[in-house]
Parts: structure tokens; sequence; C-alpha cells
């Protein structure tokens, strides 16, 4: 797509910090973060919503959601269970869809949201 940003940043036009890339994904930090760990993981494929996603993109969205917890903990806020059994730590993911879902840029994008555990 021409316009869109996140293609421009795929094809290295525009530069962004960049924390993970392969041959299908490229995870970069947000420029406007909400939380001291905001990441986006987008597909390298433009996909302009979730909605516009069917069964032919189901394994590229399965290894996205799959990235999101190794992501999550080299930036130091993945879950971990303590020697008590309970859970500390851990991130939030959110993929806004549509005007009414908050999407602002239309390539498909996840946030991954957090605050490393001290």
């Amino acid at each position: 797509m021409d316009n869109c940003i996140f293609c421009k940043i795929v094809a290295k036009q525009i530069p962004a910090d960049i924390v993970y890339e392969d041959e299908e994904l490229l995870a970069f930090r947000d420029i406007r973060p909400a939380a001291p760990v905001h990441l986006l993981l987008i597909p390298k494929q433009h996909v302009a919503t979730l909605s516009d996603c069917g069964d032919e993109e189901a394994a590229l969205l399965g290894k996205m959601i799959a990235r999101v917890p190794r992501l999550a903990a080299v930036h130091g806020c993945s879950a971990v269970q303590g020697a008590d059994g309970q859970y500390v730590g851990g991130f939030r993911t959110q993929i806004n869809t549509g005007p009414v879902g908050g999407q602002e840029v239309y390539h498909l994008h996840m946030h991954i949201t957090g605050k490393p555990r001290s």
C-alpha cells in the first residue's frame, strides 16, 4: 500500500526502533507509548484490519500470538510464576479494529504493553 506508514516501515523507507524481525513479522517500539513497554507487532504483508482476516490468515495470526510472550519476556514484562505459585508481572495485548475500535493506522497491528518487573 503506497500510503501505509507501516508498509513504509517494513520497506525501511521510514525509520523505526525495530526490536524483532523475521520473514513474516516486524515488531517495533510505539512512537507514542502508553506504557513503559509499548511495542507494535505487525505482519509484513499488508492486511488493513482484523476484520479483513479469514481462514487464509489463520497461520499468520497464530504466529503473531505465539511471538507475543517472547517479545514480552525480552522486554521484562512476561508473567512468571513465583515460588509461591502466584504469577507476577504480565502484559496486555490489544488489536484495535476500525474507527469505533480505535484503529488509527489501517495495517493490522497488535499492541503489546506492560511494565518491566522490578
